[in-house]
This record gives structure tokens, sequence and C-alpha cells, in this order.
């Protein structure tokens, strides 16, 4: 069984899935995707204490369809999360609860604004004249689109940086892997490791979550966390297919946008 909070993010990812089937049989266009390696250089130093952001003013920076080409920004997933943070969540490793808000986009800690949205990496599209075989395989590949909860927030003083801080130290302390309990359902982690590098903000950790989901199945989740002065960009990424793959590109240009 799996809690309220995992089952609100598979559907999302679903709902991003389903809007991307159209897409499945246009036109042609590379997918490019660069191997992930382990970022081996050391956080970056501190950024000097900040003034907190509004929600208004979060919104506008987050990014939009023409600023991410290869996404596409589902509005009606991204509406549902408004409601993520009436979901209480407890873990049986206190530390680890972050990881837990960090998947959904629930508030961590007191920010002064948030701002969230849903997209999904557009699938690669069969060529014109492709055989049934060829649009069925495309099909199959938009349904296992990687959907990404991103989310922005700030915090007065040095609450990003808290709040980064605590997400890379749960990295290592639940390593082993750690239980969370939401609205009476159970969700085991299996593990958590680093995730693939990501370069963004003043200071960026990456994390890869091993969950157990329904029917014995495995999945593996993203998280990233970006921060650039007194704002946190997070991204939570999920496929149906078990693999999500990691959101560079948006992730870049999301960071960028904060400036």
């Amino acid at each position: 069984m799996r809690s309220t909070l995992v089952r609100r993010t598979v559907l999302t990812a679903s709902a991003v899935s389903l809007a991307l089937l159209a897409t499945a049989c246009g036109s042609d266009k590379a997918d490019t995707k660069g191997d992930a390696k382990p970022d081996p250089r050391p956080s970056a130093p501190s950024a000097p204490a900040a003034k907190g952001k509004t929600d208004a003013e979060l919104t506008g920076l987050l990014v939009t369809q023409a600023e991410v080409p290869d996404y596409v920004i589902n509005a009606q997933a991204a509406a549902k999360l408004s409601k993520v943070d009436e979901n209480q969540v407890t873990t049986d490793k206190p530390a680890c609860k972050v990881l837990v808000q960090t998947q959904a986009l629930q508030k961590i800690g007191k920010p002064t604004g948030v701002a969230r949205t849903t997209l999904g990496a557009k699938p690669k599209e069969p060529a014109a004249g492709a055989s049934p075989e060829e649009k069925l395989e495309a099909v199959k590949n938009a349904l296992g689109t990687t959907a990404t909860l991103t989310g922005l927030s700030s915090y007065d003083g040095q609450g990003a940086q808290e709040t980064l801080a605590a997400f890379k130290t749960a990295g290592q302390i639940c390593a082993g892997g750690f239980s969370s309990t939401s609205e009476g359902e159970t969700t085991k982690y299996e593990s958590v490791a680093a995730g693939p590098a990501v370069t963004a903000g003043d200071e960026a950790v990456s994390l890869s979550l091993t969950v157990d989901m329904e029917g014995g199945d495995k999945g593996t989740l993203l998280l990233v966390m970006a921060r650039k002065g007194g704002t946190i960009a997070s991204f939570s990424s999920i496929s149906l297919l078990g693999k999500a793959d990691s959101p560079t590109a948006l992730i870049g240009a999301q960071v960028k946008k904060l400036g």
C-alpha cells in the first residue's frame, strides 16, 4: 500500500502522460539526453541573507511553455497541487520527512511564498509514414513520459540555506531506507542515493529514491533542490514505467529564471 502523497504524485504523472499521448503521432523530433554522472564538487558557500518573495512574485518566476519547448505544462494537473499541504505526513525517521515533503511539493519550514506547476517531457515522435508498430511504440513512450512537479519556495534570512541543508542531510541519514505515513497509509522507501549530477544556482542537491509501489513493483523517484539566493526550486520527477529521467533542461531553465 502506498500513502496518499505517493498516490497523488503517481496520478499527476498519469495525467501528464495522458495529456502527451496526442503528441505521439505528430512530427518526428530528436530526443537527446546526456548520461548523468555523480557531481564530485562540494556545495557552494552560502549566499547572504535574503528577503523572501511572495506567492505572486514566485508565480511570475515559474517557467513558461515558451521557455521550455521540450516540455508540456499540464495546467489541470498543476491545479491539484494547491491541496498538497492538506496531507499530514509522518516518517519513522524524522530527518526523512523533508524528502516526502519535497516529493509532493509540500511547504517546508516557513516560506514567505510558494508557486507550483507540473510538466511532462515531450516523448519522441514517430517519423512520417511510421508503421503501426512504430506508432504503438510512440504511444508506449508517451505513457512512460517523465512528469516533473516543479515548485518555488522563498524564505527570509537563512531559511533557504537551512531547507537545502536539511534535504542534503536527509539524503545521508535516510540512505538505508525509511517509511512514511499519510492518512493512515504507509509507503516504504527502500533506499536513498545520490541522483544525476545537477549544476544550477548557488548550490544544488540531487537524490534518487527507490520506493515500493502497489503490486510489488519498484519505482525510482528523482528529487532535486536548487537554491538561488533566498529561493528554492524543487523538482520531483516520476515515470509510470518506473524509472524517471532527469529533467536537466527544465532545471536549468527554471533556476536561470530566478536570476
